[in-house]
């Protein structure tokens, strides 16, 4: 059912417009963004999309890259929470984020834009281990501060999970390659196949103040399942880092994968491109329960992945394997009944969550753990050592490409208060512009674009690219389907209403001023606003 977007006063209730004496007064005000508010990277979403209908792309991601060096990679692997908070879905789909962000991290490749070296030298040196996203965020951040920064990671090729667990055919190598080499053009370096044994030593032996530990979640959680052929098993994580190693695993005709994440969705599609003719989720819970994201499952779903709800698996045996099909109780927790079936299988993949290898961090007094995770002061990103802070993965939080850039971010300003010895304060939220805010009549109907795809039977061939990008001009009508919520975008609404003369429009990107000599309270202004930027309140 269509909402009402034009809510009409209640005569009964209300006052007067005026009266003798103004008892209130319009003022403008800032309002927070719901997907700002929603970027764990903690973008500027709402205004590199208003430079973007402007036609400014390289201010735009300029803008951008502020908060996250990565645009050509997040407009990939994101799961763009901001577009779930988008207030836009309430009227004819949210914004499509995430493909504009996209379209200017495509085109700063394709202009060479690179990142302004800084001014000055700190003289202060940080150590970061860790060559995910998280980990080169935080020396983005920090080289750009000043600091000289050196990134350490025991792979053979910087990128992390984004390289080893992200499949190319939603990540191009290319694309990770080229954004990894403007933070070497900025100056940090890099040293690859170096595994970090001794933290304190090495953080001694380099001269470095302060140390970001990025480990990323690199090892399989195993189970123990009775098998006849162990060679048929394989952790998923491996299988998946073996594949973007270049190596071509022999699988066989049929694959089960056992899990129910998106490292699952991963293996199993990535199983269809090196020629499984038959590709199966088991999955101990029920679709609802799945903890995949749901552009993920779709996605295997399309490529011809069969899903097995409501099975795990019991034994592996040398041509299939046994699963016991569970039930949910009332607690709404899967359950065995005692009641099987046999599934064919020449491999199985395991992929029930990864873990980090933080076994080297324990060597060091006062550092606390979380099984495999290092505890933090939840706004610094602290560790209890002074000087040496983490993030990402080896954290307690969500395990996503852009948190991880989030923390990395967090982690550098942090970093850089310590370094010179003082606090880094937090600045304060503005309220949030949500939807009940937001008089929407100034704007039309206007459908979200979408990006080209590869047909499904295309994608299970090769690795190629499956989402294809905007054109120029569909990037730049997407941008403009932004409401700007909650942020005065200079529209003259106010100017024209006001029934007193008393908004004076102060110039480009200056927005307006009341004149209050001449204001008489009467709203019209805060009731016409189309982005909620005016409030009423009381006269003082």
């Amino acid at each position: 059912m269509a909402r009402d977007i034009t809510e009409l006063p209640d005569l009964a209730v209300e006052g007067g417009r005026v009266a003798p004496v103004r008892a209130r007064m319009p003022i403008y005000l800032d309002r927070l963004p719901p997907c700002n508010n929603a970027c764990p990277a903690g973008e500027n979403i709402q205004e590199w999309l208003r430079l973007v209908k402007a036609g400014e792309e390289e201010a735009a991601w300029r803008e951008l890259t502020k908060a996250n060096p990565f645009p050509a990679i997040h407009g990939r692997v994101c799961y763009h929470p901001c577009e779930a908070a988008c207030n836009r879905e309430e009227l004819d789909g949210a914004v499509s984020i995430h493909s504009v962000e996209r379209y200017l991290g495509d085109l700063a490749l394709e202009k060479g834009w690179q990142f302004e070296k800084p001014r000055f030298s700190s003289g202060r040196k940080v150590l970061v281990i860790g060559a995910g996203p998280s980990g080169l965020s935080a020396a983005c951040q920090l080289a750009r501060m000043g600091h000289a920064v050196e990134i350490r990671d025991s792979s053979p090729v910087p990128g992390g999970m984004m390289r080893y667990g992200i499949p190319e055919y939603r990540l191009p190598r290319n694309v990770l390659d080229a954004e990894i080499d403007r933070l070497v053009q900025l100056g940090v370096r890099i040293t690859t196949d170096y595994t970090v044994k001794d933290l304190l030593a090495e953080q001694a032996e380099g001269g470095f103040e302060a140390v970001f530990v990025a480990i990323g979640a690199h090892l399989s959680k195993r189970i123990d399942i009775p098998n006849r052929d162990a060679s048929k098993i394989v952790d998923a994580v491996t299988f998946l880092r073996d594949v973007a190693s270049g190596e071509r695993p022999l699988i066989g005709r049929k694959v089960a994968v056992y899990g129910g994440g998106n490292t699952a969705m991963d293996a199993a599609r990535v199983a269809r491109r090196l020629g499984a003719e038959e590709s199966i989720i088991v999955y101990r819970r029920t679709e609802a329960q799945m903890p995949a994201h749901a552009e993920e499952k779709e996605g295997a779903l399309a490529e011809g992945v069969k899903m097995n709800w409501l099975r795990t698996i019991s034994s592996v045996d040398e041509s299939d394997l046994t699963v016991e099909i569970m039930e949910i109780d009332e607690a709404g927790k899967a359950r065995g009944t005692g009641r099987f079936e046999k599934l064919e299988a020449d491999t199985v993949i395991l992929a029930l969550g990864q873990e980090t290898d933080s076994n080297f961090l324990r060597r060091i007094p006062g550092m606390r753990f979380d099984h495999d995770v290092v505890q933090v002061d939840p706004r610094t990103l602290m560790t209890d050592v002074p000087g040496i802070f983490a993030g990402g993965d080896a954290v307690p939080s969500d395990r996503t490409v852009t948190i991880g850039v989030g923390h990395g971010k967090r982690a550098a300003r942090q970093i850089d208060a310590w370094l010179v010895g003082r606090e880094s304060a937090e600045r304060p939220k503005h309220d949030l512009a949500s939807f009940d805010k937001l008089n929407l009549w100034y704007f039309g109907d206007a459908r979200r674009n979408t990006q080209p795809e590869l047909e499904a039977d295309d994608r299970v061939t090769d690795f190629d690219e499956i989402v294809g990008g905007l054109t120029d001009e569909h990037a730049h009508t997407e941008a403009a389907r932004c409401l700007s919520c909650g942020n005065c975008f200079e529209c003259d609404g106010c100017l024209g209403s006001c029934p007193e003369d008393a908004v004076i429009k102060l110039g480009k990107g200056d927005r307006y001023r009341y004149d209050y000599n001449k204001c008489t309270g009467c709203a019209t202004c805060y009731e016409q606003c189309p982005v909620g930027a005016i409030d009423m309140i009381e006269e003082a």
